[in-house]
C-alpha cells in the first residue's frame, strides 16, 4: 500500500462519473425500492448491455454513435416490455423482470461465444472501466442526467409507468457503459436501503451521502491496494450501508422511520420476551 498509488488525474474524473451515477440513481433508486422491483435496474442494464454487444457484433465501431443507439434501443424495448408485463401480468411482474435478465444475459453470451475479446467484454460490461472515464466524455451524460432529474423531481406524479420506464431505461444504459452492471444496481439500491431506515425528509440527505461515502472510500482503496475499481466501490457501498443502519439504531426516535422504530421495537420486545414453557 502506497500513497504514491493516488493518481488524481485518474480518480478526479472516476469521481465526477460516480457523483453523475449517483445523482439519478439515489432517487430512482429509493422509487423502485418502494415498488418492489428492485430487480428491474439488472434487467434493463443487461438488455442495455445486450444492444451493446449485438451491434459491436454486427461490426458497427465500439466508440460510434450506433452503439450508443444500439443500447438505447434495447433498453427501451426492454422497458416497453415490462410495462406491458405489469399490466397484463402485474402479480409475477418481479419474476417476470428476472427473466428478462436472465435471457437477456444468456443471448449476450451466444453472441460472445466466438469472440476472441469476449471474456474482456463482459467484464467490462459487468464491473465497467470507470477508472478509464475521461471528463470532456461526461458531458453529454451530464446534461442527459440533469434533463433526467429535472423530469424527475417536476413532473414524476405524472410520468406513469411508461413515463417511469422510458426514464429509467435511458439513465440506466448511460449508466452502464460508465460503471458496469454491478455498480449500477449497487448505487441505485445500496445508497435506498440505507436511506429506508430515516425518516422520508431525509431520505435523499441519506441516500446522496452513503453513496458519496461509498464511491470516495471504494476509489481510495482501489487505488491504494491495486484492486478491481468497480468491485471495491460495491464493497465500499455496502460498508457505508452498515454503518448507515448502525447509525439509525443510535439516533433520535424523530430521525428515524416509522418501520424502522417499529422493526427495533419488535425486536427489544422479542429479546425480552420470557420463553415459553
Amino acid at each position: 500500500m502506497e500513497a504514491s498509488n493516488l493518481e488524481f488525474g485518474i480518480l478526479l474524473p472516476a469521481f465526477v462519473a460516480g457523483l453523475l451515477v449517483l445523482s439519478t440513481h439515489v432517487p430512482l433508486g429509493q422509487h423502485v425500492l418502494n415498488r418492489g422491483i428492485v430487480f428491474i435496474d439488472l434487467a434493463i442494464a443487461q438488455v442495455a448491455g445486450l444492444g451493446v454487444t449485438a451491434a459491436s457484433a454486427f461490426g458497427f465501431e465500439a466508440e460510434g454513435w450506433s452503439i450508443q443507439v444500439a443500447a438505447v434501443v434495447a433498453a427501451l424495448l426492454g422497458a416497453l416490455l415490462l410495462t406491458w408485463t405489469e399490466k397484463v401480468w402485474p402479480e409475477v411482474q418481479e419474476a417476470l423482470i428476472g427473466v428478462l435478465f436472465v435471457v437477456a444475459a444468456c443471448v449476450e453470451l451466444l453472441f460472445l461465444a466466438n469472440n476472441p475479446h469476449g471474456g474482456e467484454h463482459l467484464k467490462d460490461l459487468l464491473v465497467g472501466q470507470i477508472l478509464w472515464v475521461s471528463l470532456p466524455s461526461l458531458i453529454p451524460v451530464a446534461i442527459l442526467y440533469a434533463i433526467a432529474l429535472v423530469i424527475w423531481f417536476a413532473f414524476r406524479h405524472r410520468l406513469g409507468q411508461i413515463g417511469f420506464y422510458v426514464l429509467f431505461a435511458l439513465v440506466v444504459t448511460q449508466s452502464v457503459q460508465l460503471v458496469g452492471i454491478y455498480l449500477v444496481f449497487a448505487s441505485l439500491i445500496l445508497p435506498a436501503l440505507a436511506a429506508k431506515r430515516f425518516a422520508p425528509k431525509y431520505a435523499l440527505a441519506v441516500g446522496y451521502g452513503t453513496g458519496l461515502t461509498g464511491y470516495i472510500l471504494g476509489l481510495i482503496a482501489s487505488s491504494l491496494f491495486d484492486l478491481p475499481t468497480g468491485a471495491v466501490i460495491v464493497v465500499a457501498l455496502l460498508a457505508t450501508l452498515v454503518a448507515a443502519v448502525l447509525a439509525s439504531l443510535l439516533a433520535p426516535v424523530s430521525v428515524r422511520a416509522p418501520s424502522a422504530k417499529a422493526a427495533d421495537a419488535g425486536g427489544a420486545l422479542g429479546a425480552g420476551a420470557a420463553p415459553g414453557p
